[in-house]
């Protein structure tokens, strides 16, 4: 994707396509694209999950960090960043139910520090909608941060928690990114259009995560296993357990073609670290990133299958005489949806909401 009415950044000149992976985006890109020569302090991007307010923001960082430097050396801030592997780039996710008020001293803390590279510094504070006690703390930071810092706070939606602190941000808005929009994105890269399609519909939104499931010969397994659970449900917590197992197996073998894909990335840096040496090849911060994205591969993979066993449950209430039991089996999973964010531990959930279906479907 480009963005023509702006001239080139001195990183697209030399090959970055900074902007690219906003697959959906263009009104929101564009309005970031303008903000790069004179930003502000403080950014709110928000949309729906999978609307890739994280790509964007790992862009505009990426323009940001890279911007009033030649162009071999815009290409290296760039490519860093948007690889969120930059060191004046800082990802901060919650390390349990929302970001903490210990979490927040950390990120006042480095907000504060000098630029390591002697530019700008970005930080992006992610699924900021859940934020409660932390968020007073942050707002002096957020409203005021040193000389050269810049917040890009991410979140789903505006809550009541979050108004005070968006008052003080340049608001953007993501739309959902349609199926369509990966698709063809995918087909594009060489992607076999059927099985582009197949990703696509399966990653909601997310392009990065679409490249992988594109790489995976069993999505459409795991996809026809969400969908046929409720055939093998009886309400006991045997066949739950049973149920629920099977397909937390499913989605660690599915985290096989992530792992080949992280293989390819370290490559990657391996290369930067021989050509350009050890410093600022953000190592620590690419191992730590593959963590979470293993983490929150899981997480997505269990999303994709409730959505497939929801599209299952909607397609027996359009069909069925009496459509009570789909409705309060669609009911039940959306609150297992929403529980997921703040409550990890998918087996047990998992587990209980299989007992729950069965049951309906024996009344």
């Amino acid at each position: 994707m480009s963005v023509s009415v702006f001239p080139p950044l001195s990183a697209e000149t030399a090959g970055v396509d900074v902007w690219g992976d906003a697959v959906g985006q263009d009104a929101a890109v564009a309005e970031l694209r303008a903000a790069v020569e004179t930003p502000v302090h403080a950014y709110l991007l928000v949309g729906p999950r999978g609307s890739g307010k994280r790509t964007l923001a790992a862009a505009f960082a990426a323009a940001l960090l890279s911007r009033d430097r030649d162009e071999e050396d815009a290409a290296r801030h760039a490519s860093l960043a948007l690889a969120e592997a930059h060191p004046d780039l800082t990802i901060v996710e919650r390390r349990g139910a929302s970001i903490s008020v210990e979490q927040a001293d950390e990120i006042i803390s480095r907000a504060s520090r000098a630029s390591v590279e002697g530019g700008p510094k970005v930080l992006v504070l992610d699924e900021f909608h859940l934020v409660t006690t932390a968020g007073p703390k942050l707002l002096k930071s957020i409203e005021e941060p040193p000389p050269g810092t810049v917040f890009v706070v991410l979140a789903d939606q505006l809550t009541p928690d979050l108004v005070t602190i968006a008052s003080r941000c340049v608001r953007v808005d993501l739309g959902p990114v349609p199926d369509a929009a990966i698709a063809e994105r995918l087909v594009a890269e060489g992607v076999d259009p059927r099985r582009a399609a197949e990703a696509a519909s399966a990653a909601v939104g997310d392009l990065r995560r679409a490249r992988v499931l594109a790489t995976d010969e069993r999505v459409a397994l795991r996809r026809a296993a969400w969908h046929q659970v409720p055939d093998r449900l009886d309400g006991t917590g045997g066949t739950a357990v049973e149920g629920a197992d099977e397909l937390l197996a499913m989605i660690t073998d599915a985290l096989a073609p992530l792992a080949e894909a992280q293989k390819v990335e370290l490559a990657a840096l391996e290369e930067r670290v021989k050509a350009r040496g050890e410093r600022g090849s953000g190592r620590t911060d690419l191992t730590a990133r593959h963590k979470r994205e293993e983490r929150r591969y899981r997480t997505d993979e269990v999303r994709a299958g409730l959505t497939e066993l929801s599209r299952r449950y909607r397609d027996e209430m359009v069909t069925s005489s009496s459509p009570a039991r789909s409705i309060a089996a669609l009911h039940a999973i959306a609150t297992l949806v929403e529980e997921l964010v703040r409550n990890p531990n998918e087996r047990l959930q998992l587990v209980a909401l299989f007992v729950k279906l069965g049951r309906l479907r024996d009344e």
